[in-house]
């Protein structure tokens, strides 16, 4: 086999494998993670080996499954569509869940009730439309192939949850070890479906265009069709995470109100982890994904659910980490956007036009925010010296740029679209 003709089998394996990722298989892949590692980490919890957080636990759960509902509008009792309405359905599930990852004590029941909830009657829900539907396993069954595997694999999942809702809900009825095994089958059952439905994404293409959300339909506008972009759909509870923190930030430094640094740095890890596998987003920009990017985002996804479980163990290795990507990330950025403009100006004295309003107002929102990025990144590596109410500002600072980034953006998909509709 000669060199091109392994080059195009590389780049087909890579867009068969990553191109055609969905952000669905990446969020299951992501839940398989949670499952697989609290099941691990349970068997030492329940020796007293490790210690244990329920409350980010139960919330980096409610924060996973928040962001299937924010960015295609599929909640754990089944696919409502991506509308205004059940995105803020979302973002109310993921400040709940956020605030159990930053304050313990305070959510314990409640998100302990609410994850129990979603697991036992989301399951029974899903498990019956599956069951009962025209187009789910009457149809699936009928097609010899990855059809089947995906109606078995939803199948297992969906009992499955419904038995560790029963468990979470009554949490004594029986031992942590056999909760431990279940989680682990149901981790691997996750992991099953994660790749049944990659598989049936890419057989039947048409099928899970079907199933994108569609264009506004001629509704109120809170219960119309959201017109967004995935990037913009999962920047959104990125900058309320980080609006959140900010604000949160201000009575814990008052004394007011306890905090976990462990809920922060995990829930931070895995929303990055996330953006890298499913978008190819990283601190330093947007790559292609492939491999390596993959392996990172599965590295960062296990490090963030390791730290909102155990608390104490990794919380100065995450520290230093997140300091380092967002320092590095926000140089690395400034020195591609501004280091080519620069180099060639003192080279040959070229000058560009002046640049579309949008655009500018996108530079400049992207440059202050890889600086405030850089400031989060310092303040990381210095806390006793950088005061909490500087760190808090920043954080509150930075969740507003992000979402006039995302705002942004927007108006330059819409830009777009409306362009390609006019050539048309």
């Amino acid at each position: 086999m000669d060199t091109d003709t392994e080059a195009r089998g590389d780049a087909g394996i890579k867009k068969e494998f990553f191109g055609e990722l969905s952000f669905e298989v990446v969020i299951l892949f992501v839940f398989g993670i949670f499952m697989v590692t609290f099941g691990a980490l349970l068997f030492k919890i329940h020796t007293g080996v490790l210690p244990y957080t329920p409350d980010s636990t139960y919330g980096l759960f409610l924060v996973i499954v928040s962001l299937q509902i924010i960015a295609l509008g599929r909640t754990p009792f089944g696919d409502l569509g991506r509308s205004w309405i059940v995105i803020l359905i979302g973002i109310c599930t993921t400040a709940v869940g956020m605030a159990a990852c930053f304050i313990p004590g305070y959510l314990s029941d409640l998100v302990r009730i609410l994850v129990g909830f979603m697991l036992l009657a989301g399951g029974v829900s899903l498990f019956l439309q599956l069951v009962f539907s025209e187009n789910k396993a009457k149809k699936w069954l009928a097609v010899p192939g990855i059809l089947r595997h995906l109606t078995l694999a939803c199948a297992f999942v969906y009992i499955i949850s419904t038995i560790l809702g029963a468990i979470t809900l009554l949490p004594a009825i029986i031992p942590d070890t056999l909760t431990a095994a279940i989680l682990l089958v149901y981790g691997a059952c996750i992991f099953y479906l994660s790749f049944s439905l990659h598989r049936t994404n890419i057989t039947y293409p048409e099928e899970e265009e079907k199933r994108l959300p569609g264009s506004p339909e001629k509704r109120s506008r809170l219960f119309s069709g959201a017109d967004i972009s995935l990037q913009v759909a999962i920047i959104i509870p990125v900058g309320f995470l980080l609006l959140l923190l900010g604000f949160l930030l201000i009575p814990v430094n008052l004394g007011m109100i306890p905090f976990s640094p462990d809920g922060q740095l995990g829930l931070l890890m895995v929303v990055m982890a996330i953006q890298m596998m499913a978008l190819g987003e990283t601190p330093a920009g947007g790559y292609s994904r492939s491999w390596l990017l993959m392996g990172i985002g599965v590295v960062f996804a296990g490090a963030g659910i390791f730290s909102c479980v155990v608390p104490g163990v990794i919380t100065g290795i995450l520290t230093e980490l997140i300091g380092f990507l967002n320092i590095a990330g926000g140089v690395i950025l400034l020195l591609k956007r501004f280091g080519p403009a620069l180099f060639t100006r003192g080279k040959t004295g070229a000058r560009q036009g002046p640049l579309p309003r949008v655009l500018k107002n996108l530079l400049i929102t992207q440059t202050i925010l890889n600086f405030v990025s850089i400031g989060f990144g310092i303040s990381m590596f210095l806390p006793g010296i950088v005061p909490g109410m500087v760190i808090a500002g920043i954080l509150v600072l930075n969740g507003i740029l992000i979402y006039a980034l995302a705002c942004a953006v927007q108006k330059i998909n819409r830009m777009q679209s409306e362009t390609m509709a006019g050539a048309a």
